[in-house]
């Protein structure tokens, strides 16, 4: 978790606890290509496995949903959204 605080990724605010940082200003192209490298992977991985295309946007698609969901919006429960509970 250092390395993410020390990278700007992560905030630690008094009284609060460890936060997502602010995205710095960039395009939406910019903030796409961060993902190439994940992407690669769960592509590279999913064919190894013999998982289709249309499985894996399946799948994508349904943590997007999950994480989308109540509990990570009021960050309640989630384990993506403890420490994030200011308003």
């Amino acid at each position: 978790m250092a390395y993410l605080v020390h990278e700007g990724f992560l905030e630690t605010r008094p009284g609060i606890g460890t936060v997502v940082a602010d995205l710095p200003d960039s395009s939406r192209k910019e903030r796409a290509g961060l993902l190439g490298p994940e992407v690669e992977r769960l592509v590279v991985e999913a064919r190894r496995l013999g998982i289709g295309e249309e499985e894996v946007i399946a799948a994508v698609r349904e943590h997007w949903e999950q994480l989308n969901g109540a509990s990570f919006a009021e960050g309640a429960g989630s384990k993506f959204g403890e420490g994030r509970r200011e308003r």
